[in-house]
């Protein structure tokens, strides 16, 4: 699933491109996503400029004078800019043709992705407006994220992983920052110090913010708006790495399921 550094890659892509860019047309070839993609009303778009791209968590907002659209790669949806037309194949679901020629492709093979259109604020949408703090503002902080775990007994991993605490951290990035922090994921939450939490804020920025200085990470399905892979997946330290030694201490890296999610990690250099 694209994670925070793979949708800010996507955005910054677009907003390189598309940005006060005129849209043109729809063209919709399969409408049943994880939600139905509204036709009728994404049409009411057409001839409006593309205003302002905003990313909240994983969700891209695109903005115009009138509406606004909210886009969600789920777990293999990506997003890709053609200087001129290309065949579609079977799993791009949605073009959107801008007047400059640029054309906006929507491609999602398991189809767990959305196209949505809202005329309100896009931060209330029902989405997006009980999400928790973005992990580079300065509201993740030490202090909040103490207040946030002070009565919750699930995994540390589960509870950096939950949407309404912190965004974006999904099972790539929870598995190496805590690494990273040396905490071991299954140490449940309200169990950490301050020192600890510290040093779990810190890993947490540190990681996404070289992710995304990576053109983040591509395991199966992630391409960024140009086509290209990102690189970030061969600086992983635990994640995939499951019966391998690990690279600080060389003990053999264990696997557990948290949550449903398989996690890696060190028993020696996580406590």
């Amino acid at each position: 699933m694209p994670e925070l550094p793979e949708v800010e890659i996507t955005l910054r892509g677009l907003q390189a491109s598309l940005q006060n860019q005129t849209i043109q047309r729809f063209v919709i070839r399969r409408s049943n996503l994880r939600w139905p993609i509204p036709s009728q009303e994404l049409q009411q778009l057409v001839g409006l400029t593309i205003t302002q791209m905003t990313r909240r968590g994983k969700y891209l907002c695109l903005a115009t004078t009138q509406a606004n659209m909210i886009i969600h790669l789920g777990m293999s949806g990506r997003l890709r800019i053609l200087n001129q037309y290309v065949p579609a194949d079977k799993h791009d679901h949605v073009d959107i043709l801008f007047k400059n020629n640029m054309i906006l492709r929507f491609t999602d093979p398991r189809r767990f992705g959305a196209l949505l259109y809202t005329t309100a604020d896009p931060q209330q949408h029902v989405l997006l407006r009980n999400l928790g703090v973005e992990p580079f503002s300065c509201k993740f902080s030490i202090a909040y994220l103490r207040q946030q775990l002070a009565n919750k007994q699930l995994p540390i991993k589960s509870a950096i992983m939950d949407q309404q605490i912190v965004v974006g951290v999904g099972n790539i990035y929870a598995t190496e920052a805590l690494f990273k922090a040396g905490i071991h994921p299954l140490r449940p939450a309200n169990s950490l110090l301050l020192n600890e939490l510290k040093r779990l804020v810190n890993a947490i920025k540190f990681i996404l913010r070289s992710a995304i200085a990576k053109g983040g990470s591509s395991l199966k399905d992630f391409l960024n708006s140009e086509g290209k892979p990102g690189y970030f997946t061969q600086q992983l330290n635990v994640y995939g790495r499951a019966g391998l030694s690990c690279w600080q201490c060389q003990s053999q890296l264990q696997q557990s399921r948290i949550g449903q999610r398989t996690t890696v990690f060190c028993q020696q250099c996580q406590k």
